[in-house]
């Protein structure tokens, strides 16, 4: 097990090469596949497109499944594949039983499975529990029920405020822009209430109040188990509740803390009730046995708040969203991993680590400014400052290689392997994040990370597909960073993210230790030791002479062994064990 670990400064354990240790985490021996695995996040809109399209489907993942195999991850994580208008991507769904038909069929998700089984790869599916389509069956009930009624209990319908009801019921801001309330008419044609979306207005929110929402979800649950899933990532699991009253907030729409708005005060967020559904989830997860798992997208702070949502009884993951807004900062790095660590082994739990997913620009394009990069939560757009492509890919590399020598789990959002940059020239006609037309193009949206996988250079949209044009146009550059260019290269990204996977199994980092080695956490590079593996990553103008021990991998090529440049990372077995436990 975990051991109970002080974060106080200890300088007795030393390394020869590494100096004085901080020791911070113990060696992880609690049984779980999910502690350790490297899972690889699929937006299956823009993985692969095979009946010819435009849209990525199921046929295609099945298709490129020993691609991944082949890659070293543990795991797949399926977004939104359901029934959907397509309104956010997948994100409002109107059927969570049955697949859409741009994706395919409940047929090919089984292939698709039977495929993933063969190769020894589990699948994780996206759970989406806080809001469905607006052309959910049980929506459309609750538009043709009057105000009290058991079909609009299902939701959150209020009357409006002020004379005639003609103010939303509170000032609740939608996450993609504008209030968080939308009014309907009765079944008389007359207005009505309002129902609450914290999203798009095509996205009510369910009523977690409601016993029936609960036995809902539990029968998508096991619809899902019964055919093979592994477990569930939950879209914005911190929501499902909101308190009693629904009282006035004017912090920012996401709930992270600002002045005077500390995030553990947003009304619409991290409501105690919300561990006792998990509870009840996790029971129904160990119904089919210990391998089954629950991962949640939870964006609360502080950290420690976090550490509620993976107690032995509920979640058995959490995405680490500070991390991820950690970026290059070496202090935040430092800080972020350290209080993980140490606030998810009080309750037992493994940390999760990721840089990239479906809903933030690439690291490969965060990390390409050396000053005021894009704004969370925005895209990049041909008129806004571009990133250095070769800067951003070399540090993303670096970055990369330092999180998955990492004790823990981690995720990966497809195509890092490739140092995909985000697509920034979509013009404004193309765009489909819901963000761009609620905002009036003020912010551009999600859209740039999403841009179809280039597979092979030489075929029609670089291998996405053959048939109509992708969904989003991919970048002309994407051609030169096709997979099947990349798989050919010893110095590709492809090629170092297959080394780091392999050698991070062979050196079990997922389930090692850390401790900080002091002697290289200056202002300006920042190392650890996992077991007898050095982690040493230079972000200084300058290189730095590297320490005594073999080199395992670096993240780019030297132009001098002895060094490591800046905005690199290093591997280095260290001569002797070092006592980090």
């Amino acid at each position: 097990m975990l051991a109970d670990m002080s974060v106080e400064t200890v300088t007795d354990a030393t390394s020869p090469a590494a100096g004085p240790l901080t020791p911070i985490h113990a060696p992880d021996t609690a049984p779980g596949w999910w502690r350790s695995a490297v899972i690889y996040q699929v937006y299956p809109r823009s993985f692969r497109d095979l009946n010819g399209d435009g849209v990525g489907d199921l046929a295609g993942i099945t298709e490129e499944l020993p691609q991944l195999a082949d890659l070293g991850v543990d795991a797949v994580w399926l977004s939104p594949f359901y029934r959907s208008p397509q309104r956010d991507a997948g994100y409002d769904v109107s059927d969570y039983c049955d697949v859409d038909p741009i994706f395919g069929t409940l047929g090919d998700f089984d292939v698709m499975m039977a495929e993933s089984h063969r190769l020894g790869l589990r699948v994780i599916v996206d759970l989406v529990p806080n809001h469905c389509s607006d052309q959910h069956a049980a929506f459309q009930a609750a538009l043709a029920a009057p105000a009290g009624s058991p079909e609009r209990g299902m939701f959150i319908f209020r009357d409006g405020a002020g004379e005639g009801g003609h103010e939303p019921p509170n000032n609740w801001q939608s996450h993609f822009g504008g209030p968080a309330w939308t009014r309907v008419a009765g079944p008389d044609g007359q207005p009505d209430q309002w129902y609450l979306h914290l999203f798009d207005s095509s996205q009510p929110d369910f009523n977690w109040d409601n016993p029936a929402v609960h036995a809902e979800f539990e029968r998508v649950l096991r619809f899902w188990l019964d055919r093979g899933v592994s477990g569930f990532r939950v879209d914005v699991a911190h929501a499902l509740v909101k308190a009693p009253g629904l009282p006035a907030w004017g912090g920012r729409a996401d709930g992270c803390s600002t002045d005077g708005f500390p995030g553990h005060e947003a009304p619409m967020f991290g409501q105690p009730a919300l561990h006792d559904i998990y509870r009840r989830w996790r029971e129904v997860l160990d119904e089919y046995g210990p391998d089954r798992i629950l991962c949640a997208e939870a964006n609360v702070d502080p950290l420690p708040r976090l550490a509620n949502w993976v107690r032995p009884d509920q979640m058995h993951q959490a995405f680490n969203f500070p991390y991820l807004h950690a970026g290059l900062d070496i202090h935040r790095l430092r800080n972020v991993v350290t209080d993980s660590l140490v606030a998810l082994d009080a309750v037992g739990a493994p940390s999760t680590w990721v840089l990239s997913n479906h809903d933030v620009v690439r690291h490969a394009s965060r990390f390409g400014y050396n000053g005021q990069g894009p704004r969370d939560g925005d895209g990049i757009g041909p008129f806004d400052p571009q990133p250095d492509t070769a800067l951003g890919r070399h540090r993303a590399a670096a970055a990369s290689l330092f999180m998955l020598g990492l004790p823990g789990a981690a995720y990966l959002y497809q195509g890092e392997e490739l140092g995909l940059p985000d697509g920034t020239d979509i013009p404004e006609h193309l765009r489909q994040d819901p963000t761009f037309a609620r905002t009036g193009g003020e912010r551009l949206g999600r859209d740039g990370c999403r841009v179809p996988l280039p597979w092979r250079a030489a075929e029609p949209h670089l291998g996405f597909g053959a048939g109509e044009d992708p969904w989003l146009p991919l970048p002309a550059s994407f051609a030169e960073l096709a997979r099947d260019r990349q798989a050919g290269s010893p110095s590709s990204h492809l090629s170092l993210y297959r080394e780091i996977l392999r050698q991070r199994r062979a050196l079990d980092l997922g389930r090692g230790s850390l401790a900080w080695a002091e002697n290289w956490c200056t202002g300006s590079s920042l190392a650890y030791v996992n077991g007898t593996t050095l982690v040493l990553m230079n972000l200084n103008h300058d290189p730095l002479e590297l320490p005594a021990g073999q080199v395992l991998l670096r993240s780019a090529s030297p132009d001098d062994a002895r060094y490591l440049a800046s905005g690199e990372t290093a591997w280095i077995a260290l001569a002797s064990g070092a006592p980090t436990d």
